[in-house]
């Protein structure tokens, strides 16, 4: 995986940064980076640590949090996608960008890109991607993860 400070970088680009609670695109209650705390309530020690959410929390709570998701989404990946090991770290990075905004039974949906990324069809994963919902609602972010799965390099530029 890269390194836990660089998806933070690009969670955070990709996601936003609200340290007060917000009603996201999809109408979810979230807070901090993409935080969606209807599906993802906090757990009993983020609410130690986070306290009372409801009129806003600091920046390196925000962090806290992403940092707990980040974990739960690649341990999510890592279970739910057989040839995840063998995966280079910025195709790992796509997956764990997509299943972070989705979810992982979203992303386990894309049955034609995750066979393509399986075969090392990358091309054909890139297009897959691309002619979805997904793209639709996230834009820029999915040309940039899509660009990620074909060529294997993540960059902020399309």
């Amino acid at each position: 995986m890269i390194t836990m400070e660089e998806t933070i970088k690009r969670l955070t680009f990709h996601e936003g940064l609200s340290l007060m609670p917000y009603v996201c695109p999809a109408g979810y209650l979230s807070i901090g980076v993409g935080r969606n705390l209807i599906t993802n309530p906090l757990t009993s020690e983020e609410m130690k640590v986070v306290g009372d959410w409801t009129h806003g929390i600091t920046k390196n709570a925000a962090i806290f949090l992403l940092q707990n998701d980040i974990r739960r989404v690649y341990e999510a990946c890592k279970k739910n996608i057989p040839y995840w090991k063998i995966l280079d770290n910025e195709r790992q990075y796509a997956l764990l960008d997509m299943a972070f905004n989705m979810g992982i039974s979203r992303l386990l949906k894309f049955r034609k890109m995750l066979e393509d990324i399986e075969i090392g069809d990358y091309r054909g994963a890139a297009k897959e991607c691309l002619n979805s919902k997904y793209a639709k609602d996230v834009g820029q972010r999915a040309k940039r993860i899509a660009k990620t799965i074909e060529k294997g390099v993540f960059s902020y530029e399309i």
